[in-house]
């Protein structure tokens, strides 16, 4: 068996990376795609490798040479790389693909190298490498039946996303067989090119074949390995993830892209923190059925959003602002404060990140389980002067909840020392307590230095839309913002998505109660396992003590390598010398996935 390689191409959407090197000779965590690819073939034992070269040929050649391959490699040369595409590449290999079985490969697709074991191993003759279609993917896919039979190609231009359920993903590597090479493919790619020229792609020779009453070539369906086609440098960004050279690195990467984990298939995210039973059919439905208009019209500005936040919380449109998300509203509000700043630790970082360090003043409670009072941040408040308190509530990552009374204390109290009060409800309706939020009209009109945050993203269960709102007493401040954010902060899905939150409010109220009781077995379940305290928790998510001797760090990477499950290590937040983990809270089938996870990693 032997392998043919098409790297004519010029790579031009990889724009300074191709500039002077072959699209191949990109680097993937400092290997570059040929040297990886050769040196998997070369463990293969093949007869030959035969690499088809064009742009920068000699300079790929030379590379080549100091890469230490021991198969045996042949070049062709595609003078005219510029003006045909990869059927005449092919084409012009096509007296080596004729003389044995062959793997075919492009260059500019990074595999692991159990997936070529497992092709070059099946022993069946000439198959393409499939895999189940994922929203990432692009270009060409296909339709198998139940004996892995090509039922059809489905070129980019003829998909059909209302069946994608059906459709797998060509991978661009191949088995031909010599006698599927002699007798079928080249006669049919000589009739092609002859047909309709030489700027086409070798697979629409693939697709007519498939028409064929015995078309023989079949689909090799992976079944988890890895793998990217790098066409541009945001691909190139997801293979310097996936091929990270350890678990550890990946995981950092990961972390680093602040959320798309549904680039990565299979990957159940523990880390971002949403309702997992919101929001409902019905109401994704309705954004369904209006998408086209949403994604064709400009959303209304500033003015129409605050109305519609105004009467999805009960305030005046001038107490309450929408941001996008609420990560603009902390930037912006925090931006506009001076003086000191009270901060509860460990906390969520968004809003130390907006003010000098030497400006923090840090109350961190004394207990095991990070709980506090209002008479005790009070107590040291008073005694440590601050111009600007703010309070997670329920607090992140502990999960750590004080009641509404409570909290008005606090207010009350900031209220008389004109402390600018910051109150972040973005966890307050998973609590027990029923109607625990100080979003209320009256409330806010008593209370001129509170400000109410709220991250509609993690409370609906909607990250995607990026919603968030700010109420407060104080309409100059709010009047302020609404100024210095941009006057569409907010895209027409999110509009609208506010338009209509108001009808399914009893949904949203059943899904709150279901959570809770998944979170009372959840919890129950994590108790029950050794090597691991669990702190009472009012959010989605637990802060869980690691207490059997392993690292957070380790038990992170051993959930991640294991079992696919993202957790966060909460190491760089806590600082007292133990082992922190922060697990989400999703529905009972992933928790329950979880549970098993531990038990294998714990004991």
């Amino acid at each position: 068996m032997q392998a043919i390689i098409l790297a004519a191409g010029m790579g031009k959407r990889l724009k300074e990376l191709t500039q002077n090197n072959t699209k191949c000779m990109v680097k993937v965590n400092g290997v570059s795609l040929i040297d990886r690819l050769l040196h998997q073939l070369d463990r293969q034992h093949l007869s030959r490798i035969v690499i088809v070269v064009g742009y920068e040929g000699k300079k790929l050649i030379d590379y080549i040479a100091t890469l230490g391959i021991n198969t045996p490699i042949a070049y062709v040369d595609n003078a005219v790389y510029d003006k045909t595409n990869n059927i005449y590449s092919l084409a012009l290999a096509k007296n080596y693909l004729v003389e044995e079985d062959t793997l075919l490969f492009e260059s500019d697709v990074i595999i692991e190298e159990s997936a070529i074991e497992a092709l070059v191993q099946d022993p069946r003759d000439t198959l393409a490498m499939v895999d189940k279609y994922e929203s990432w993917m692009d270009g060409t896919c296909v339709k198998l039946d139940e004996y892995d039979n090509i039922a059809a190609f489905v070129p980019g231009k003829s998909f059909d996303y209302n069946e994608r359920e059906e459709y797998y993903k060509t991978v661009n590597i191949y088995k031909f067989s010599k006698h599927f090479s002699q007798d079928i493919y080249v006669p049919f790619l000589d009739a092609y090119c002859s047909a309709l020229g030489e700027n086409e792609y070798y697979e629409q020779v693939l697709r007519v074949i498939t028409m064929l009453d015995s078309p023989e070539i079949k689909g090799f369906r992976l079944s988890g390995q890895k793998w990217y086609e790098i066409d541009d440098e945001q691909d190139l960004d997801i293979a310097t993830t996936l091929f990270a050279p350890d678990d550890e690195i990946r995981i950092e990467l990961m972390h680093k892209r602040y959320g798309g984990f549904w680039r990565y298939p299979g990957l159940l995210d523990y880390c971002y923190l949403v309702n997992p039973y919101y929001p409902p059919k019905r109401l994704k439905d309705e954004l369904k059925a209006s998408f086209d208009t949403l994604l064709t019209e400009y959303p209304s500005g500033m003015g129409v959003n605050s109305l519609l936040a105004a009467k999805n919380f009960g305030v005046h449109k001038d107490n309450i602002v929408v941001g996008n998300g609420a990560a603009e509203l902390i930037k912006s509000l925090m931006e506009s404060f001076t003086g000191k700043t009270g901060v509860i630790r460990p906390t969520f970082e968004e809003y130390p990140n907006r003010y000098p360090l030497k400006d923090e003043v840090v109350f961190t409670p004394s207990n095991d389980d990070y709980t506090y009072t209002a008479d005790e941040l009070i107590s040291f408040f008073s005694s440590n002067k601050v111009d600007n308190l703010i309070i997670i509530n329920p607090d992140n990552p502990s999960g750590s909840y004080m009641k509404k009374d409570e909290v008005l204390k606090i207010a009350e109290w900031a209220e008389s020392n004109r402390i600018k009060l910051v109150v972040d409800e973005s966890f307050a309706d998973f609590a027990d307590e029923p109607d625990n939020s100080l979003i209320n009209q009256q409330l806010l009109a008593s209370h001129q230095y509170l400000y109410v945050m709220k991250s509609i993203s993690k409370s609906y269960g909607v990250p995607g839309i990026r919603l968030g709102i700010l109420a407060s007493g104080n309409v100059d401040a709010i009047e302020t913002i609404k100024k210095d954010v941009a006057i569409w902060n907010i895209n027409s899905i999110g509009e609208y998505y506010l338009q209509i939150a108001e009808k399914y409010k009893k949904d949203y109220a059943a899904a709150m109660k279901k959570f809770r009781e998944e979170r009372k077995r959840f919890q129950a379940l994590l108790n029950e396992l050794e090597g691991i305290r669990v702190i009472p928790s009012q959010a989605n998510y637990f802060m869980i003590e690691v207490t059997n001797g392993m690292t957070s760090k380790e038990l992170m990477i051993r959930l991640f390598k294991n079992h696919y499950l993202l957790i966060k290590d909460l190491t760089n937040k806590v600082h007292d010398g133990k082992q922190y983990i922060r697990i989400a809270i999703r529905n009972n089938i992933d928790n329950d996935k979880m549970i098993e996870a531990l038990k294998k990693e714990l004991y």
